[in-house]
């Protein structure tokens, strides 16, 4: 097996592993503040030694929030300004400005989700929060780019953009980092998100939005439970009858029942409360279709509690009310899927070692915001599985021989894709 991820790159994963990435979105109490700006300057410091110049390395334009389809924590965490500042995103170059045709651009995040634990490698593995999701395959990804650069083509006749970015994580599903990159015309001909795939080409991502149900009622000490509105009970028979009514109401999307929070105290009814609904899919006009059947299923859910809990004596004002005091609003919606299709590049990423697709659906990541880009093919790729690798989980880790195979793969596709300009002018997905 070739060296592609040598002692550097191992050194500089580490280094990445032990500087604090977390999403301010998902920052918990016991989180470090994140060191972004310093990981984003180390790495573009490692870049520099492959042949790549910085482009840009600032906080988004505060506009790029004022946009349909920004989640709405996304929004309320903006007020304050330095939330912008402190999330900045990479812009990485080798060779000159050149057309699309003459271009392929690769994605990676170095945000992370909350649970920083000190990084290790006993020489087989590395553990640590991003060692999967996604610092090692960003450092791969570095060797896997010095070795392709030194192919002849390689910046002489063809461009390689390389961003890495913030905002991935925490549900901001890239709308401050990858998607005003992408707005701004920083895509190629082939665009490549590194992502866990198993080494599977996936051609798609699935897009997410999150239905947030509150009850806004009142309190009630727990010697008069019927004086008040349950929001416990309301939101858990909502949650039950959200649940069997949209498991498979839309082939292609996936619902999750997330969090459902009232109170922690139990001595009193309490009268407030939210639930969370994260719901994917995998062609945009589905999202369309889950969301009018999620508006559909609240009336009927409330509609049935009442039916259900008037009778009650302990609940029947929260039966008698339910409907007065129940809202559904959306924390994000209206983001597009990915779905794309290009033999061309498919035949191209398979010849550099990366595996079939098959049916896996994909899942949701920063590609979306590729969806619809002209004369180019989107796919998302990378070392490791989101579930097998744990990330998101306690003990995240990523195998060096995975890291490994994943650097030479990227090695012989930008060096394939150098060499089949000829053909990639030709054969433009329409």
């Amino acid at each position: 097996m070739s060296d592609f991820f040598t002692g550097r790159h191992r050194e500089l994963l580490l280094d990445l592993l032990r500087l604090p990435s977390v999403n301010p979105l998902e920052a918990g109490p016991d989180d470090p503040p994140s060191r972004l700006p310093e990981i984003l300057r180390r790495y573009a410091t490692a870049a520099a030694e492959a042949g790549f110049s910085t482009l840009r390395l600032a906080g988004p334009p505060a506009a790029c929030l004022d946009r349909p389809g920004v989640p709405s924590t996304v929004r309320a965490a903006a007020r304050d300004p330095r939330f912008l500042a402190d999330q900045p995103s990479l812009l990485l170059r080798l060779g000159p400005e050149r057309p699309r045709a003459h271009t392929v651009m690769f994605n990676v995040h170095l945000d992370t989700v909350a649970g920083h634990t000190p990084p290790a490698f006993d020489g087989v593995r590395f553990t640590g929060r991003g060692a999967v999701d996604a610092k090692g395959p960003a450092v791969a990804l570095l060797a896997g780019l010095r070795a392709a650069a030194s192919h002849p083509a390689v910046g002489r006749d063809v461009t390689v953009l390389l961003q890495a970015v913030a905002g991935e994580e925490g549900g901001a599903l890239g709308t401050y980092g990858t998607r005003p990159l992408l707005e701004a015309g920083h895509h190629g001909r082939l665009n490549v998100f590194c992502e866990p795939t198993g080494l599977r080409a996936l051609p798609r991502a699935t897009a997410a939005m999150t239905a947030r149900i509150t009850v806004a009622g009142q309190d009630a000490v727990d010697d008069h439970p019927d004086a008040g509105h349950n929001a416990t009970v309301l939101l858990g028979f909502l949650a039950q009858h959200l649940a069997a009514r949209l498991d498979g109401a839309v082939p292609g999307t996936r619902v999750c029942v997330a969090g459902l929070h009232t109170g922690r105290t139990h001595n009193r009814v309490h009268g407030t409360g939210t639930l969370l609904l994260n719901l994917s899919y995998r062609r945009t006009a589905d999202g369309d279709r889950l969301k009018t059947e999620v508006a559909r299923h609240v009336v009927d859910g409330l509609h049935r509690f009442t039916e259900l809990f008037a009778p009650t004596r302990e609940f029947a004002r929260t039966a008698r009310e339910a409907a007065r005091i129940t809202r559904l609003g959306w924390d994000k919606e209206g983001l597009p899927a990915l779905d794309d299709s290009d033999p061309w590049a498919e035949e191209l990423l398979a010849r550099a070692g990366a595996r079939a697709a098959a049916g896996d659906p994909g899942f949701t990541c920063d590609a979306i915001w590729a969806a619809g880009l002209d004369d180019a093919f989107t796919t998302v790729l990378g070392p490791g599985c989101l579930a097998a690798n744990r990330a998101h989980a306690p003990g995240e880790f990523v195998d060096l021989a995975d890291l490994e195979e994943f650097a030479g793969v990227v090695r012989r596709l930008v060096t394939f894709f150098a060499e089949a300009l000829p053909a990639a002018s030709a054969q433009r997905p329409p």
